[in-house]
């Protein structure tokens, strides 16, 4: 009978501390049992639950504090393809692995392109905290020409992870901290499910690697401003969201999924105003700044003209005059990153116009010298669209948005390999059908006159060569 009580005792013990939180009534359970069944005594029975009544009362409490919350969930998907017109032969668009012929590199003509499958989970938690994460699962670039060029691509990306903070109940104050867009530009901030053109502009873009650092961010929204933005969000005018009417933040500084190479952290400011006249229309303007220093990253390239040291250089593959090299760098713990920009948008009602232009300073290749210093750069654009309600085919009863849009970029793409010069002077001439709100057709005409940023083609066009080529880009998105 003794041995029967030290096995019991035992097994109370170990069950006793293997389900303290979630088997706590089960563990009470069996102890009364084995003294109502005699096993134990009731002197026994009690002391193995000693203290457990008072250390369960606490996690209760502690679970009763842990404010209710919920969980939504949604997303979209965009595939594309791309005939080429016509123009040079061999080229790519860093941006879109569906663009080129059979000359590119990798035979872009014969892909069709998942350019993005996104999941979104989002919700509330009680009063204070708003939660956001987004996954891609198909994204084609990662931040480098020449590792998502090759076609490999990239798979499940985190693109956000963050939470808002909201210091005042009424959301005016609030504090975003994790993975996030940083606010820079209005293009920028607008999700790639709502914008017009397939990709954003490069003399924006190239400020921050895909839009997004890891960082803390200070969001200030009065009430009526919540108001208009959430009215241009369920108006379908495409929105580029809740960035507050005043942001201000910190953050790494060498972009999404990487992390800061130096101990020069970014700082960015942005104030962005709407107002709805009497008549109805809503416009929008803002103005933003950056500084930071960032650490370019180098690889080898093809290119004529300048001087290379012979332990470096070598005649190319291809056939091609030009030699082969890893540039230096002007200061390897960074060089200046510092932009200003301004924006303006009269919201298409139906007739909307849009545009932005910055100006800074970043880190670029001088090809002559066959070094990344410091470089001036400028652009913008400017977009034109039509917004044309109740278009009925067929049996649907959708959207029409034609658009026209100009680019312009004399500057660098920081966060490319080798920080290469990328001179832009692109036209679109598109159209965007909106069949139902949960299915989108996109036809762009797009007049590309631009650098060639990925490198690593063998069929004799040099890294970085300037190009012009015409191609029709389409794609298909679904939103759930």
């Amino acid at each position: 009978m003794q041995f029967k009580k030290v096995v019991a005792a035992v097994s109370g013990a170990v069950f006793l501390m293997a389900g303290q939180l979630a088997l706590a009534d089960s563990t009470n359970d069996l102890v009364d049992a084995l003294v109502s069944k005699g096993v134990l005594t009731e002197e026994e029975g009690k002391l193995l639950t000693k203290g457990h009544k008072g250390e369960m009362d606490g996690v209760t409490k502690k679970e009763k504090n842990y404010a209710k919350g919920s969980m939504n969930f949604r997303g979209y998907m965009q595939l594309r393809n791309t005939p080429i017109m016509g123009g040079d032969k061999g080229v790519n668009l860093w941006s879109d692995r569906s663009v080129g012929d059979d000359s590119s590199l990798n035979d872009q003509d014969k892909n069709f392109l998942i350019r993005r499958m996104r999941l979104i989970f989002y919700g509330d938690v009680g009063e204070r905290l708003y939660y956001y994460i987004q996954p891609d699962l198909a994204s084609s670039i990662g931040g480098t020409t020449n590792s998502n060029a090759s076609g490999a691509g990239s798979f499940a990306q985190l693109r956000d992870a963050y939470g808002d903070v909201y210091l005042t109940k009424n959301k005016v104050h609030r504090i975003r901290v994790g993975q996030s867009k940083v606010p820079y530009g209005y293009e920028n901030l607008q999700s790639s499910q709502n914008r017009l053109a397939l990709d954003r502009v490069d003399a924006l873009n190239s400020a921050v690697r895909d839009e997004r650092d890891l960082g803390a961010f200070y969001y200030y929204t009065p009430e009526n401003i919540q108001t208009l933005f959430k009215e241009i969000q369920d108006t379908g005018l495409k929105h580029s969201g809740n960035y507050g009417m005043f942001g201000f933040g910190v953050y790494n500084g060498q972009g999404a999924n990487a992390r800061d190479q130096n101990d020069n952290l970014h700082v960015v400011a942005r104030a962005s105003y709407p107002w709805k006249t009497e008549s109805g229309q809503i416009y929008e303007m803002g103005i933003q700044g950056y500084h930071g220093e960032y650490v370019s990253a180098t690889g080898r390239y093809n290119f004529t003209g300048g001087t290379v040291a012979s332990s470096s250089a070598s005649i190319s593959a291809g056939g091609t005059s030009g030699a082969t090299a890893i540039p230096t760098l002007a200061r390897n713990n960074g060089i200046a990153d510092e932009r200003v920009g301004v924006s303006f948008r009269m919201y298409p009602q139906p007739f909307g116009i849009e545009g932005e232009w910055n100006w800074g300073r970043t880190p670029g290749l001088d090809m002559a010298t066959n070094r990344i210093e410091e470089k001036n750069l400028n652009g913008g654009y400017v977009q034109a669209s039509y917004n044309v309600n109740n278009f009925k085919f067929f049996e649907t009863n959708g959207t029409l948005l034609p658009f026209i849009k100009w680019q312009y970029f004399d500057g660098y793409n920081k966060a490319e390999t080798n920080s290469p010069r990328n001179q832009v002077n692109d036209w679109e001439y598109g159209l965007e059908w909106q069949i139902a709100p949960e299915v989108e057709l996109v036809a762009v005409y797009h007049r590309m006159h631009r650098n060639n940023l990925v490198t690593g083609n063998t069929t004799g066009r040099l890294d970085y060569d300037r190009f012009q080529a015409n191609a029709l880009r389409i794609q298909l998105q679904y939103n759930w």
